[in-house]
C-alpha cells in the first residue's frame, strides 16, 4: 500500500480535491480522471465521502422506485445463494444416479425424475435471474435519465467565471464520469455491478465444459450424451437470433431519431462554453432541460415499450439458455464421467461438491476484488457528482444581499469606477482602471484599437464577467447584487462572437427570447428590424430553413446540432455567408430588445460584415427601439470600428490598452484632437 501525505479536509469538494493529491509528486495533483492508488490516506477520504454522500446518492435513488429497489435487494441475495443450492443439488442428483446405477436397478424412468427434478430448480433459476434483470433494468433507466438530468441542470446555471476555474472543469469532469458509468455495462451505482468480467466468465465456463465434454467422450452412448449438449447449446442461440432479426426488421425509429438529435443538441448546449455568454443572457436553462428531457423520456420509453413488447417472445430463449448453460450442461458432462469410473462404491457427488465449491470460491473472490476496486475509484467520482450539486456560480450574491431589479422606464444608468479585469491565466489586465457614467436612456459608442479591451468591458457590463476590483452600479445599485438571471432578463446584447447553430433560422432567432419560439408575429417584427425579412424570404422554407454552420465554418467549431448521417434532414440544410449569419444574430438580439421590460441593448460590432445600407437599416431600428414616441427610453451601447457610425451617438468612449483614454460628444473629441481626433482623421 502507498504512502500519501495528509491534508486537511472538511466539506465533500476539499476532500475529493484532496483526494487528488498526487503521493509521488508533492504540490501536483492527479488528472482528472485517473485512478486514485490504494493508501492509507485516500482509504479514510473514501470512507469520509462515503459517509457524506451516501445518504444523499441512496436517498436521490430511493425515491425513484421504493418497492423495486427492496425487489430487486432480495432478488440479488436469493441469487448470491442459488450457487450454493445448485452444487448441493447436484451433488445429491450424482450420488442418487451412482447409487442405481451401482444397485443395478437404473430405468430411464428414475433417470427421468431426476433429470427432471434438476431441470425444475434450474428453470426456477432462470425466472429469478430474469425477474432481477427485468427490476434492475427499470432502476437503471430511471437511475440513467435523473442522474443525467442532475448533472445537465448543474452545467446550464454554473456561469462563464465559475467555469473558467480549471480546478472546477476537472471537478465536472469526474463528475461526469460518474455518471457515464449508468450509461453502459460498466457499472451500477456503488450496489451492483455490470461488467465484462461476467461475461469472460461465462465464456470460460462454457469452454471448459466443452474440454471436459471431449475429454470423456468415448462410445456411443457418451457421444450421444454430448451432442445432446451442443443441440440444447444451439438451440437458445438460435431462438435468439431469430428474435433479433425480427426486432431488426420491425424497428421504426424515426422518432427516436428525432428525439436523439433534439437530445445532442441541449446537450451541446448545457456543455458548450463558446455559448455560454447567450445561455445566461438570454435565460435559456429551464428552456434547454424541459427540450432535454423530453426528448430523453422519449428515447427510455420507446425502449422500455419495445423491451416490454418483445420481452414475453424471449422468455422461453433465455430459460432454455440458462437451462442448457448453468444446468443440464453440467449434468450431461458428468453421465459420462460416471460412467467412466467402475468402482461401485465412489461417491462422485461429494467429490464434486468440494471441486466446485472451490471454483466457485476462487472466482467469487475474484469478482469481489474487481467489485471493490470499481466501487473505491466509483467513491472518488461520485464524491465529484456531490460537490458539483453544491457549487455556488460565482455571479450569484449572497442571499441576505439580493437586490430586485426594478425596471426604470428611461433606460439603465451605469457607473464604474476603476474598473479593472484580468482573465484567468494572464497578467496582464484586459480592462484597467475604467471610470465612465452613462445616463440612462443615452446611446454610447465605444471604438479603439484591437485588443483595446471593448468586448471585454461589454460583458462586463452585461454580468457575464465579473470585475476583479472596482465598483460598477447599475441604477445606483451595485451590480453584485443583482440576481443574474433576473438582471439578463432587462438586457438582450448581440455578441462578436455569437453563436451559429445548426438548427432551423426560427431556432436560431428564438433564443433570443425562447418563450417566444411559435410566436411568428414576434419572430417575424425581429427579422423587419434587423434588415433580415429579404433574406427568410429568399430561403425555400423561409423561417423553417434548416440551417448548417458546418458549411460555413470549419468543422472543429461546429455545432453538432445535425441530423444523423444520411437523412433527408442533413442533405437539405441550408449554409450562409457571414453577412447572413450576422443578420440572423442580429435578429436574434432584436427579439427581445423591443420588449418594454429591456433597459439596455448591447452591440458588440454588430454590423462589420454588412454593407453601409444594411447599417444604416440596423441603427434606425436601434433608434427606433431606444427613442421610441412613448418616451420610454432604452439605453444603448454599441462597439464598432466605423467612426461614421460611432459620431451618431450620444457620446463615444475611446478606448486604449485596456482602459478609457477619452470620453465625450464627437465633436468635444475632435476638438481635443486626440486619438479619436486622430483615428477619425484617418478614416475619412
Amino acid at each position: 500500500m502507498a504512502t500519501c501525505k495528509s491534508t486537511s479536509a472538511d466539506t465533500v469538494f476539499e476532500i475529493w480535491l484532496a483526494s487528488r493529491a498526487n503521493p509521488n509528486s508533492t504540490g501536483q495533483r492527479l488528472p482528472p480522471g485517473s485512478h486514485r492508488p490504494l493508501c492509507s490516506r485516500k482509504l479514510r477520504l473514501a470512507l469520509r465521502i462515503l459517509k457524506s454522500c451516501s445518504a444523499e446518492i441512496f436517498g436521490m435513488l430511493w425515491s425513484l422506485h421504493p418497492w423495486r429497489i427492496v425487489l430487486t435487494l432480495a432478488l440479488e441475495i436469493i441469487r448470491g445463494l442459488s450457487p450454493a443450492f445448485k452444487g448441493y443439488s447436484q451433488a445429491l442428483l450424482i450420488n442418487e444416479l451412482q447409487r442405481l446405477i451401482i444397485s443395478r436397478q437404473f430405468t430411464c424412468g428414475d433417470l427421468l425424475h431426476l433429470v427432471g427434478a434438476e431441470t425444475t430448480r434450474i428453470g426456477f433459476e432462470g425466472l429469478l435471474d430474469y425477474l432481477a434483470s427485468s427490476s434492475e433494468d427499470v432502476i437503471h433507466s430511471s437511475t440513467r435519465f435523473l442522474l443525467e438530468y442532475k448533472q445537465m441542470q448543474q452545467r446550464v446555471r454554473l456561469d462563464v467565471p465559475t467555469l473558467n476555474d480549471p480546478v472546477i472543469r476537472d471537478l465536472l469532469h469526474e463528475s461526469e464520469r460518474f455518471v457515464r458509468s449508468f450509461n453502459g455495462m460498466s457499472s451500477f451505482g456503488l450496489f451492483s455491478t455490470f461488467d465484462l468480467t461476467h461475461i469472460l466468465s461465462l465464456i470460460s465456463e462454457l469452454v471448459s465444459h466443452l474440454l471436459i465434454l471431449a475429454s470423456v467422450t468415448s462410445g456411443d452412448f457418451h457421444l450421444h450424451a454430448l451432442l445432446l449438449s451442443l443441440i440444447l447449446s444451439v438451440l437458445p442461440l438460435m431462438l435468439g437470433s431469430r428474435h433479433a432479426q425480427a426486432d431488426l426488421e420491425g424497428c421504426d425509429d424515426s422518432v427516436e431519431i428525432r428525439a436523439l438529435v433534439t437530445q445532442e443538441k441541449m446537450h451541446f448546449l448545457a456543455y458548450s462554453n463558446s455559448h455560454r455568454p447567450e445561455l445566461a443572457l438570454f435565460g435559456l436553462g429551464p428552456w434547454i432541460l424541459q427540450s432535454w428531457a423530453q426528448a430523453r423520456k422519449t428515447m427510455l420509453k420507446s425502449g422500455r415499450q419495445e423491451s416490454i413488447l418483445k420481452e414475453a417472445e424471449r422468455i422461453p430463449s433465455y430459460l432454455i439458455s440458462n437451462i442448457n448453460i448453468s444446468g443440464l450442461l453440467f449434468v450431461m458432462q458428468n453421465i459420462p464421467l460416471l460412467l467412466a469410473t467402475h468402482s461401485p462404491s465412489a461417491s462422485l457427488g461429494n467429490f464434486l461438491l468440494y471441486r466446485n465449491s472451490i471454483e466457485s470460491l476462487l472466482f467469487t473472490i475474484r469478482r469481489l476484488l474487481h467489485a471493490i476496486s470499481m466501487a473505491y475509484q466509483n467513491v472518488f467520482l461520485m464524491a465529484a457528482f456531490c460537490a458539483a450539486s453544491s457549487i455556488k456560480p460565482r455571479l450569484h450574491p449572497d442571499d441576505d444581499n439580493v437586490v430586485q431589479y426594478k425596471n426604470n422606464s428611461g433606460g439603465m444608468s451605469i457607473t464604474a469606477r476603476n474598473l479593472t479585469y484580468t482573465y484567468p491565466g494572464s497578467t496582464d489586465p484586459a480592462v484597467k482602471d475604467v471610470n465612465i457614467t452613462i445616463n440612462a436612456g443615452e446611446s454610447i459608442a465605444i471604438v479603439g484599437f484591437n485588443g483595446s479591451g471593448k468586448s471585454t468591458l461589454a460583458k462586463i457590463l452585461l454580468r457575464i464577467l465579473d470585475h476583479d476590483s472596482g465598483e460598477l452600479l447599475v441604477n445606483d445599485i451595485d451590480i453584485r447584487r443583482y440576481w443574474p438571471e433576473e438582471f439578463h432578463a432587462h438586457v438582450t446584447a448581440a455578441f462578436q462572437d455569437f453563436s451559429k447553430y445548426d438548427a432551423s433560422v426560427r431556432e436560431n432567432i428564438a433564443v433570443g427570447f425562447v418563450e417566444e419560439l411559435q410566436n411568428n408575429d414576434a419572430v417575424e417584427s425581429a427579422v423587419h428590424l434587423a434588415g433580415a425579412a429579404g433574406l427568410v424570404r429568399s430561403l425555400a422554407q423561409g423561417l423553417e430553413t434548416e440551417l448548417d454552420f458546418i458549411s460555413t465554418s470549419s468543422r472543429s467549431d461546429a455545432t453538432p446540432w445535425a441530423s444523423p448521417h444520411g437523412t433527408k434532414s442533413e442533405l437539405s440544410r441550408h449554409g450562409l455567408s457571414g453577412g447572413e449569419w450576422q443578420r440572423i444574430a442580429l435578429s436574434r438580439a432584436f427579439m427581445r430588445a423591443n420588449r418594454p421590460e429591456v433597459d439596455l441593448i448591447l452591440f458588440d460590432e454588430p454590423t462589420s460584415s454588412l454593407d453601409a445600407h444594411a447599417q444604416k437599416r440596423v441603427y434606425d431600428s436601434l433608434q427606433t427601439i431606444s427613442r421610441p414616441a412613448s418616451g420610454a427610453k432604452k439605453t444603448v451601447i454599441y462597439i464598432t470600428h466605423r467612426l461614421s457610425t460611432a459620431r451618431h451617438a450620444d457620446k463615444i468612449v475611446m478606448m486604449d490598452k485596456g482602459t478609457i483614454v477619452e470620453f465625450g460628444t464627437h465633436e468635444e473629441l475632435l476638438t481635443r484632437n486626440g486619438q479619436y481626433a486622430s483615428l477619425y482623421k484617418a478614416s475619412v
